[in-house]
């Protein structure tokens, strides 16, 4: 590891750990740096990651590629109809030498977990998670356990219409700071897949560039990036307007305008700024509330042919509908 790790935190420093990780992500990523980025932003704005899309576009490589970038604890749990929850946050086993219940940790104590395929598993195993992306704890007979820090959960799923998934409950969507879906790649990015990985796994090239200590302080200093009380209400009329739109069933949550802001700050960050701007927000309006949103029955028309087509519009419409304050550092 380099010596990013001990550097303290400057803009500077900031700026060459981040660098850091995203070169190390896109060894493997190819062609997609938005979804790198989006990544590393839900790691440092202490948010979780749902990446949605068809099988084999690279779900699991780019949270396994993060996982590797980053010097901390790392556990895969592989999401199947037969999952218990029990398996997820662990279970509490009677100790018949001390004569006592003792508690088992499950695949969930770690910092980056990577929940693969978190849709193929029963709505009761998924609500295993919902206290653990909230509150960085697990409750297992009365007794909480708490999850270290940094914690991020990135999970995959594939999309609704594949056979044998579940649809994510509202409040589990909810816990999610971003979802965003990787696409195809393009010829070119495809190419230089094929020979990369002929003959290597490109993972095992990877060594962590900066430990949980340095996400830590990165964490801190993107949470101290100014937001002015114009930007602010900016953020917040927008999740105003989706709960009064009549395309939408159910808006934005509080939780969605907290880290909608988080996020935000962290952009600004990735950025070189110390302050957010009105960009900033209108720019992670997608990726941080469609998910969280759910169409009226009225809102699908011909140009809107899925339901995330539908919503996309509807906040393309918000956007350009509420007002732009033209003083963001104030």
């Amino acid at each position: 590891m380099s010596d990013l790790s001990v550097e303290p935190i400057t803009a500077e420093s900031f700026a060459r750990s981040t660098t850091a990780v995203l070169d190390s992500i896109t060894r493997v990523i190819d062609g997609k740096p938005d979804a790198v980025r989006s990544a590393l932003m839900c790691l440092l704005a202490e948010g979780h990651l749902l990446i949605e899309d068809v099988p084999g576009v690279g779900k699991t490589m780019l949270a396994r590629a993060l996982a590797a970038s980053v010097d901390a604890t790392v556990r895969r749990i592989q999401f199947t109809p037969d999952l218990l929850p029990g398996d997820v946050t662990g279970v509490s086993v009677f100790n018949p030498v001390d004569r006592e219940f003792e508690f088992k940790r499950g695949a969930i104590f770690a910092h980056i977990v990577i929940a693969d395929e978190i849709n193929r598993s029963s709505p009761k195993t998924q609500s295993a998670l919902l206290e653990a992306m909230e509150e960085h704890q697990v409750t297992v007979d009365g007794e909480s356990h708490a999850l270290p820090e940094p914690f991020l959960v990135v999970a995959t799923q594939n999309p609704l219409e594949m056979e044998g998934t579940y649809a994510l409950p509202e409040a589990q969507r909810d816990r999610f700071m971003m979802r965003i879906s990787m696409g195809y790649p393009d010829a070119a990015s495809e190419g230089l897949m094929l020979r990369q990985r002929d003959t290597v796994n490109p993972l095992v090239a990877i060594t962590p560039v900066v430990d949980a200590e340095r996400v830590r302080a990165l964490i801190g200093w993107a949470r101290s990036v100014h937001l002015s009380p114009a930007v602010e209400e900016y953020a917040v009329a927008l999740a105003q307007a989706t709960r009064t739109h009549p395309d939408l069933r159910l808006g934005a949550s509080p939780r969605a305008t907290l880290q909608l802001v988080r996020a935000a700050k962290v952009r600004a960050a990735l950025d070189g700024r110390e302050f957010v701007i009105p960009d900033d927000v209108a720019a992670l309006l997608v990726p941080v509330f469609a998910h969280r949103l759910i169409p009226a029955r009225s809102a699908g028309t011909a140009r809107a042919r899925s339901t995330a087509d539908a919503i996309t519009s509807v906040l393309t419409q918000i956007a350009a509908s509420v007002r732009v304050p033209l003083t963001a550092r104030a």
